[in-house]
Order: C-alpha cells, then sequence, then structure tokens
C-alpha cells in the first residue's frame, strides 16, 4: 500500500514527469497535493496501470486532490537545456500553478533542483511508493498522451497515436523515410545509429 506523505504535518506536492525518454514532443510534469489522509487503493505508478485506468483515475485525482497542475516544457526548450533540467523545469512550472501553496516537495527519481525555499527529496520509484507521486505520474502521462495523440492527426506517419513519441522501431524507420518534424528534439540520436537528424519535414 502506498503511503500517504513522507514530511509529516507539511502540505507535500509530489512531483512526476512523462516523455523524458521519447524523440518527439514537449515533456510533461505535474504536481499534486492530496488530502492529509487520503486514501485510494486503486493508485500506482501510472506505468503498473491500463489506460482505461489511468484515464479513471485521472477524473477522481482531480476531484480529490486540494490542488494539482500541469507543468510543459517543449522540444525546442529541451534542446536547449537538456532533458534533465527540462524534467525539472517542467516540475517546478507546474508548482508553480497549484493553487494550494506547497510546504514541502517529494519527486520522483533521483534528481532535482532547489523549488524556493521549500524542503524537498527525491525518492527513487516514488511513483510506487507515495500516493501523491502516483497521482502526478498518472496526470503526467495521460495529459501527455492527450497531447501526443493529437499531434499524431498531424503526423500520421510517426505512429504517435501508439508510440507517443518513443524510439519505436517504426518511429525510427519513419524518421529515416520522412526525415524530422519541428517537434522531434534535435539533440536526441533520432535514428539510434549515433548520428544527429536536422533535416525538417515541414
Amino acid at each position: 500500500m502506498l503511503k500517504n506523505h513522507y514530511y509529516e504535518g507539511l502540505t507535500e506536492a509530489g512531483c512526476d514527469e512523462a516523455g523524458r525518454g521519447c524523440l518527439a514532443g514537449s515533456v510533461y510534469a505535474a504536481a499534486v497535493i492530496l488530502p492529509p489522509d487520503y486514501e485510494n487503493d486503486l493508485l500506482n505508478d501510472s506505468k503498473q496501470l491500463t489506460e482505461r485506468r489511468r484515464y479513471q483515475l485521472r477524473e477522481i485525482i482531480q476531484r480529490d486532490a486540494l490542488s494539482w497542475a500541469v507543468g510543459i516544457v517543449t522540444p525546442e526548450e529541451i534542446d536547449h537545456i537538456n532533458i534533465l533540467n527540462a524534467s525539472i523545469l517542467a516540475m517546478h512550472r507546474a508548482l508553480d500553478q497549484l493553487s494550494v501553496r506547497p510546504e514541502a516537495v517529494i519527486v520522483d527519481g533521483n534528481r532535482f533542483k532547489p523549488y524556493g525555499d521549500l524542503p524537498w527529496t527525491t525518492i527513487v520509484k516514488g511513483d510506487g511508493k507515495y500516493l501523491s507521486i502516483a497521482a502526478a505520474s498518472i496526470l503526467a502521462k495521460t495529459y501527455r498522451d492527450d497531447y501526443m495523440n493529437a499531434l499524431a492527426e498531424d503526423y500520421p506517419q510517426y505512429d504517435w497515436r501508439s508510440n507517443k513519441g518513443y524510439p519505436t522501431k517504426k518511429h525510427r524507420e519513419a524518421i529515416k523515410t520522412y526525415g524530422v518534424t519541428p517537434l522531434h528534439r534535435k539533440s536526441y540520436n533520432l535514428l539510434g545509429d549515433g548520428q544527429l537528424s536536422l533535416e525538417f519535414e515541414e
């Protein structure tokens, strides 16, 4: 069973990101503050849930949370500041939008940068340990999936509806055939061959 909080007695925001390993699209992050004694046995790391269950839980999280928000960093920004800094920036942007101000922050993974003067801690596999991080992982994942599904309408050849921008064989074959879009991350090894691909498909 997932734990309710890390910092005893503080209003705590859980953060997680989605899309860090993708070749295309923005990286998304969410911040969630749940009620102090919140219980939900269905919450878990978004990767352990079916797509249908993730979307069901998104509605529940948004209804039950004291505050929640999603932050976005674009492919251009990712190329400029690198994906680690972009992931942290997306979390900071999510935290900036919370209507309830957190007194502490817990983050999935092992890297973060201070957010104001708040106490914070990183928790490896935190989305499988703490409710608020699990909730954040679900919001980040589902909102990013919505975004990639919408982009797939404009760029159907890259199979984004299926791969969500991750480096599948079909995605890389499409890059070889059609080139890259303005949504691809040019600082990434897009073809998996050690070379950067900088040609654009309009």
